[in-house]
């Protein structure tokens, strides 16, 4: 349980970043509603998650497999919308089915089959994005950019996913040009995507990027999600 104190700071600071949200979406001048706020739970207790989605947080993403399946019973009942959002190894995709609606982390098409074999197997449609390094940084996970159009044409072929769009992180950069351009990168390959004709691309248009210090920044260039831990949960607490 969670005490009240601690419910409402979650539910005040989710209001925050909505807020905030707002603003970018408006200062971008793109229509109200088009950026979801995405809850970013990594190493969160299954409270304080339980106590964000009765804040109204009903779009969350966890970052690892473990954690995933570890707390997927507990949050059930309250039927939210689970994203994995971190990297996925191929030998765990029989783990994460159960748990989850959307995997935003798709970099390889061989990862891509044993999703769709698994999705298939079930009797059910997984939604997917093709993750993107747009920065070139070694530490990051993703597909080259000129590589990511291809990737999601051939996602977008197999049976049992549904390609929703793309899913970057951002630059490792205080240089708010460059963190900017990356993300500006990653819009044009879902534009010239959606607009290929190839089949199962034309409604891939979910951008996935943009977190608590640069959403902003995101928004401006055309994000459609921006997923948000710490100014939610504030610090996140050791593994």
């Amino acid at each position: 349980m969670v005490d009240a104190d601690a419910a409402r700071g979650i539910a005040a600071r989710l209001a925050e970043v909505r807020d905030r949200v707002a603003e970018a979406v408006d200062a971008a001048g793109r229509a109200p509603g088009t950026v979801h706020v995405l809850l970013a739970t990594k190493t969160q207790p299954l409270a304080l998650v339980r106590a964000a989605v009765l804040a109204g947080g009903t779009l969350i993403g966890e970052n690892r497999v473990q954690e995933l399946v570890d707390k997927g019973p507990g949050l059930a009942d309250l039927s939210p919308e689970v994203h994995l959002i971190g990297h996925l190894q191929s030998n765990k995709v029989n783990q994460v089915l159960p748990w989850t609606t959307c995997v935003q982390t798709v970099d390889s098409i061989e990862l891509a089959r044993r999703l769709a074999t698994r999705a298939l197997g079930a009797g059910r449609v997984l939604d997917v994005m093709v993750q993107v390094n747009v920065s070139g940084e070694e530490s990051k996970f993703g597909t080259a950019p000129a590589a990511a159009g291809d990737l999601a044409a051939r996602v977008a072929e197999l049976p049992g996913l549904r390609l929703r769009g793309f899913m970057t992180v951002g630059a490792r950069s205080t240089d708010e040009r460059i963190v900017r351009s990356g993300y500006a990168r990653l819009r044009d390959i879902r534009d010239a995507t959606v607009g290929s004709a190839a089949a199962g691309t034309a409604d891939a248009t979910e951008l996935s990027m943009g977190m608590s210090g640069d959403l902003e920044a995101a928004i401006a260039e055309g994000a459609t999600m921006v997923r948000v831990g710490t100014a939610v949960f504030g610090a996140r607490p050791a593994p």
